[in-house]
Formats: C-alpha cells, sequence, structure tokens
C-alpha cells in the first residue's frame, strides 16, 4: 500500500514557538501530529519518493538543527505524541521508568528517526532518547485532550458578533507599556446600545475564535440561546515594554496581575473601559451584576483582584487555574476572605490535579482554600474540578456552562 501522497502534500511543516501542548491542530498551513502518524502507519509499504517526502516533512517540522543537536521536544495532538532525532544508531523512546515506550523508525540515510504514540489521556510523560546506549536528548510531554461541546463549535444559523482591535500605549498606570487590546461586539450592535461588559486577561489568545478558548464563539452561541446577555467582550494583553516585539513574552505581566491592590482596576476603570466607550459608543449597565472579569493563571488572580477592590463596579468573577500562591502575595486571599465582610461578588474557580506544584505554592490546594473560604463566607462560589494541568485546555469546554452559571439571572 503506497503512502497517501494527498496527505503528504499536506505535510508542510509545524508551528514553532508554542508550548507543544498549546499547538493549535493544525495551524493554517501545518501537519498536525495525528496527520505524520498516519503518513507512518503506512511507511514500510510506501515508496521511495513518498519517504524522502515524509523525510522532508519532518524535517521542517521539528527544525533540522533542533534534530541535530538533540532539542526537538516532543509535538502532540489530542493523545497522540511524535519523537524525532537525527542520529546515526537506531534510537529508542524511553519512560522515566526505563520502560521502552517504542523504537524510532528511520526515515533517510542521514540518520533521522521518528516514533508517533498514543498516550493515555492525562499524563505527564517524562521521556528520554536514548542511541548506543546513550541518552540524548529527554522532556516532558503533557498529555491532555477535551472534546468542545457544541457550544464552542461555530454555526451557520447563529448571528457572528464581530471583532475590533486597537493599541493602547498612553498608560498613565503602568506607564512605558503597550499592549493590544480586542474588542468584542455582538451581532447587530448599534452605537448607544446598553450592553453587559465582560473583561478578559491576556486577552488576545483568547479572542481568537480558532483557538483554545474560542470565547467569541461561545458568546455568539449563548447569546443566541439568551443562555447569558447581550454583553461587550473587551480582551486585554498585559503590558509589553516598548522595545519588546508584539510576540515577545510580556514584560509587565506578572506585576499586572499577580500584584494586590487597585491598580489593575483603576486602570481598567480610567483607561480601557473609557476608550471602548468612545471608540465603539459602547453603553454599559451601571449594576455591578452586569460586570464581569476573566482569566487564567496569574489571569484568574488579577480578575479577582479587580472584583476584591472594587465590587461596586464588577460583580462576576471567572478564574481557572488561579495563581493563588505566593508570587506577589496572593497566597493571602483565602485568609483575608475569612476576616473580611462578604462582598456581592459571585466567583467561579475551577483547577486540576494536575496544575502545578513548585517552590511559590501548590495551585490545587490554593484553589482549594480559596473554594473553601468562599464557602466559609457564604458567597455565590461554584468549583468545578478537573485533571487539567496549568493553561487553559482545561477550562475550554466547559466555559459555556462556566457562563451559563456565571451570567445565569442577568438577561
Amino acid at each position: 500500500m503506497r503512502l497517501n501522497a494527498i496527505l503528504l502534500s499536506c505535510l508542510p511543516f509545524l508551528i514553532p514557538g508554542l508550548p507543544a501542548q498549546e499547538k493549535p491542530k493544525n495551524g493554517g498551513s501545518g501537519v498536525s501530529p495525528i496527520e505524520l502518524k498516519k503518513a507512518l502507519e503506512g511507511i514500510a509499504q510506501s515508496s521511495a519518493s513518498d519517504r524522502h517526502k515524509l523525510h522532508d516533512t519532518v524535517v521542517r517540522a521539528f527544525g533540522m538543527k533542533n534534530l541535530a543537536q538533540g532539542r526537538a521536544p516532543a509535538k502532540i495532538e489530542q493523545t497522540t505524541v511524535v519523537w524525532a532525532i537525527l542520529d546515526a544508531q537506531p534510537a529508542t523512546v524511553m519512560g522515566e521508568d526505563g520502560a521502552l515506550i517504542g523504537d524510532m523508525i528511520p526515515l533517510g540515510d542521514d540518520g533521522l528517526q521518528v516514533l508517533a504514540r498514543e498516550m493515555p489521556n492525562f499524563s505527564d510523560i517524562r521521556y528520554r532518547v536514548e542511541s548506543g546506549g546513550m541518552p540524548r536528548m529527554a522532556g516532558i510531554a503533557h498529555v491532555e485532550h477535551y472534546e468542545y461541546t457544541a457550544d464552542s463549535l461555530p454555526k451557520a444559523d447563529v448571528p457572528k458578533g464581530r471583532l475590533e482591535k486597537f493599541e493602547w500605549k498612553a498608560s498613565k498606570v503602568f506607564p512605558d507599556t503597550v499592549r493590544e487590546v480586542t474588542v468584542y461586539l455582538p451581532a447587530n450592535h448599534k452605537s448607544g446600545e446598553e450592553t453587559c461588559v465582560m473583561i478578559w486577561q491576556d486577552g488576545t489568545r483568547h479572542a481568537d475564535p480558532n483557538g483554545s478558548m474560542r470565547v467569541p464563539v461561545v458568546f455568539d452561541n449563548l447569546i443566541h440561546q439568551k443562555a447569558m446577555p447581550r454583553t461587550v467582550g473587551i480582551f486585554i494583553d498585559p503590558g509589553r515594554k516598548p522595545q519588546q516585539k508584539p510576540g515577545d513574552k510580556a514584560a509587565n505581566r506578572g506585576f499586572e496581575y499577580d500584584s494586590l491592590g487597585d491598580a489593575y482596576v483603576r486602570f481598567l476603570l480610567e483607561e480601557i473601559i473609557p476608550e471602548v466607550e468612545k471608540r465603539h459608543g459602547a453603553k454599559f449597565r451601571p449594576t455591578p451584576a452586569s460586570w464581569a472579569i476573566g482569566g487564567g493563571s496569574s489571569g484568574g488572580i488579577c480578575a479577582f483582584t479587580a472584583a476584591w477592590e472594587r465590587p461596586d463596579k464588577f460583580g462576576k468573577v471567572l478564574s481557572w487555574v488561579g495563581s493563588f500562591v505566593n508570587l506577589r502575595g496572593g497566597h493571602a486571599y483565602p485568609s483575608l476572605i475569612r476576616i473580611t465582610e462578604r462582598k456581592p461578588v459571585r466567583v467561579y474557580l475551577l483547577d486540576g490535579e494536575n496544575d502545578l506544584d513548585n517552590p511559590f505554592g501548590n495551585w490545587p490546594l490554593a484553589n482549594k482554600q480559596m473554594a473553601a473560604a468562599l464557602k466559609y463566607m457564604h458567597y455565590d462560589y461554584r468549583m468545578d474540578w478537573n485533571q487539567c494541568f496549568h493553561g487553559s485546555k482545561g477550562m475550554a469546554p466547559v466555559l459555556p456552562e462556566a457562563l451559563r452559571w456565571l451570567w445565569r439571572d442577568v438577561r
């Protein structure tokens, strides 16, 4: 059986840069690990020409320099993991416990070898690649896959909101920063229409209709179903320094998100929200029940801090894998909640048993302590728990249900 030539024609390269577990399934022109696994399954009966095409595809996917230096980490899609290396001797992939994961398949005379395997979901695979009895490369593969519900998928009969972008570099609260802001306007939005509003930290990634969270798609569907009110979404990136490029890690993120106090919420109320109102003729309902704020990791504690400081403005919080640990004092919140008069804030929390545990704290424990404190003080709260690692994968498929709960009494 010949290797499917059509499949090979679709295998130019994978998208570099993102952590393996956060890669899009098929980023535009890139090949997915699942497609690569299918190609490898037919390699034994393939022609020399097809093997050569597959060889070149793998080189482009992992990078020749990375392969030669043993610096090409595993690539992951759903529960499929793919390893590759360039070595003259036969190579194997081994688990941390010494168990054989698999023998690598040679693809050419230059020593290129590849292995693709289905691995258990929610597994933290610590692996090493060996050749000639010596380790050549090691790493960790987080296998984490969830299926989306229909509410995270676009529907032809559902009116689509639109996305508008602007750059903000005139901040007085966080001077010497620049950031992208994306605004979601619900379908048929008109200037002066009174709506609810929801702020999102790490905005660009969550505003992507094809990204992990797919917030605009979920908004479209839930607004159409009247499961949430007509809501303007404001997706704000953390501040970069002016000398940084747009794709660089934002230098000001930790300071803005993890710090306690009212700086970030003042930034929202004094700068970003007025700018959105001015640009788009937005008019937001005046009640705190109509204002929500959400984020993950440091963006999650940032969302909680904004509502904690200004419950007269933000009445709803969505936080997943929230960093309620000692990065900048956030570990104090469970104690503060217990000794402070209850604030009129509704809080949704999500975390998972595979979240972080490091010198700053234990994320699952910190979120359980937050939930216990909220329960003790009779807050309107919900804590969902799954097997997620640190990131947005665990939140993405349950986002529609979380938003239904958060907005359940506002129409």
